[in-house]
């Protein structure tokens, strides 16, 4: 007698175990590996000469250390712009980080739970990755969003991002110009 939780065995093989080939060869002959036929060094896939060498490095362009932000605020004041705030340091000769810009987010929780939090990182990260070329190679620079960034159509969020660069731009290249026009005699 079987209440239904034993398995029913049976002499016959169910038909999901039969193997049918998919074609002649599959049957008579073992099917030829993909390593066998091509050398390790024609391999397509190994090919590195055919990647941009101007790629940027998204890692190094990020702001990380708690103190590298603080001498970012330390040192700057607060801009504002309609969706977001920031803040932005010309490094100095003496600074020992990579070269190029780099761009810190900020997303504390008044900003909403978790998701929302990581959303509005996502849709920043995507934004600043397409406008870093804007920036100038010796800047640090602090971006913290508003919540409206969350809903925000993303063409207008990229363009902000794009405004906020360039101001900042702007802003290094006067004070370059005053420096350079104080050290002339």
């Amino acid at each position: 007698m079987s209440n239904g939780s034993q398995a029913i065995l049976t002499a016959e093989p169910s038909p999901a175990c039969f193997r049918m080939p998919v074609c002649p060869l599959d049957a008579c002959s073992p099917r030829p590996d993909f390593r066998a036929q091509v050398p390790l060094h024609d391999n397509p896939l190994r090919d590195n000469d055919t990647m941009a060498e101007a790629s940027p490095d998204l890692r190094s362009a990020r702001l990380r250390k708690h103190a590298d932000y603080q001498r970012v605020y330390k040192e700057s004041r607060k801009h504002f712009s309609p969706s977001m705030s920031y803040f932005f340091r010309l490094r100095t000769p003496f600074d020992n980080v990579p070269e190029g810009p780099r761009v810190g987010l900020t997303a504390g929780r008044v900003l909403g739970k978790a998701v929302d939090r990581n959303r509005i990182k996502r849709r920043m990260r995507e934004a600043v990755r397409i406008n870093l070329s804007r920036l100038p190679q010796t800047v640090d620079v602090v971006l913290h969003p508003r919540k409206s960034v969350i809903d925000m159509e993303f063409a207008k969020l990229q363009s902000e991002v794009a405004r906020i660069f360039s101001t900042v731009t702007s802003h290094i290249d006067k004070k370059v110009n005053k420096k350079n026009e104080g050290e002339r005699p």
